[in-house]
């Protein structure tokens, strides 16, 4: 992999650039798309091919444009700017971010390879472009996976998308491409200064709530789980009452890329797994008899299913939206 400055013409109005080169085909959409809290996630915007996320880094805020480029018997490539006090920093974690650490070789090797079951081998062929991110930022991706426990994600997302227009703060300007809108999540201690009663208005109950509280008095050290392995961080991150073996997992993945940590006790991931594999539905440990035989892989085989566009059949009825604001 390579990474070099962009173009003058591209970099001119930034703080900040890199060009960087994947090494192989590339889909900045699939790869990032675990990290955005549904499509109205008020830190990014995609415009097109083009996606802009605001974020905030160890030296301050940041705006970054990621343009993906290439094709037609070209090497895929991503153009990054970035804007903001932050950018510099920012830049640095683009590599991670986009992928640049997701090791598929063991997965690949032939005689590992030839054991895939036709739906599997199907799967990885249709995610060749298909990597896993790794944004490090372990609060970002800590806070709006709390407020997902034991709800819908539509709940969540309205929650989360409510919280942030009420206590985010503006992106930094980036010229006149940057879209209109684009929101900094809050920092833990901005998260902090939410009123109880706005969490309430939020539709986040009381038990979600404190475990956020209690997730952000630890924020200093939950941020250095990022330089641990991805396991070790997901055990530790389970020390706070709360946080079980569903959400450290639903966060490992987008923190450290981590390719084998799997969200057991998800309302929907067991059925949809066993549906994908053997055509019926299944519990937890039948989930993960299943992807047994892919050990150290099977968080990666689920995202290869998920990204194939695979839709499992309606087995029962929909978990029921609760809105906490009545009561």
């Amino acid at each position: 992999m390579t990474i070099a400055e962009a173009p003058p013409r591209l970099a001119a109005a930034a703080d900040a650039s890199l060009r960087w080169y994947p090494g192989g085909p590339y889909d900045l959409a699939r790869t990032l798309g675990p990290l955005l809290r549904g499509n109205s996630d008020p830190s990014f915007s995609v415009q097109g091919g083009v996606i802009w996320n605001a974020f905030t880094t160890a030296e301050g805020p940041a705006t970054v444009r990621f343009n993906p480029a290439g094709g037609a018997g070209l090497e895929p490539w991503v153009d990054v700017q970035a804007w903001g006090p932050g950018a510099g920093a920012a830049i640095e974690s683009v590599p991670r971010l986009l992928g640049a650490q997701d090791d598929w070789h063991g997965f690949d090797e032939p005689a590992f390879h030839a054991t895939l079951p036709r739906m599997v081998r199907e799967a990885r062929r249709r995610s060749l472009a298909l990597r896993l991110p790794s944004s490090g930022r372990v609060v970002d991706q800590l806070l709006p996976i709390i407020l997902e426990q034991k709800v819908t994600v539509i709940e969540a997302r309205r929650a989360y998308r409510y919280l942030l227009h009420r206590y985010g703060s503006p992106a930094p300007q980036a010229g006149s491409l940057a879209p209109a809108g684009l929101v900094l999540a809050p920092t833990a201690a901005q998260w902090l200064q939410v009123p109880s009663w706005e969490w309430h208005r939020a539709g986040v109950g009381p038990q979600r709530s404190a475990t956020v509280m209690r997730a952000l008095r630890s924020a200093v050290a939950l941020e250095r789980l990022a330089g641990l392995p991805a396991l070790e961080a997901a055990t530790k991150m389970q020390a706070i009452p709360g946080i079980g073996i569903w959400t450290a997992a639903e966060v490992v993945q987008r923190t450290h890329g981590c390719p084998d940590s799997i969200s057991v006790g998800d309302y929907h991931l067991a059925a949809y797994v066993g549906a994908a594999l053997t055509g019926q539905r299944t519990d937890d440990a039948g989930m993960l008899r299943l992807l047994a035989p892919w050990q150290g892989h099977r968080q990666r085989v689920v995202r290869m299913i998920q990204s194939s566009g695979f839709r499992k059949p309606t087995f029962g009825p929909r978990m029921t939206i609760q809105d906490h604001r009545r009561h």
